[in-house]
């Protein structure tokens, strides 16, 4: 019996070792999904720098 026990907890933390990151990295990206900022929009008026002249 005691070999059957071994085995069998043997395979549970097995299955927990390969499959716990995957759900902790698919809960934690869906957390950032949902705190990421909204992107600012980029206007013409944004993107324009004039260039400084060192002549």
């Amino acid at each position: 019996m005691g070999l059957m026990n071994a085995l069998f907890m043997t395979l549970v933390s097995t299955i927990a070792c390969l499959t716990l990151p995957k759900l902790l990295s698919l809960i934690l990206v869906r957390q950032s999904q949902q705190t990421a900022p909204l992107p600012i929009a980029i206007t013409p008026e944004n993107t324009y720098k004039e260039a400084p002249s060192f002549l």
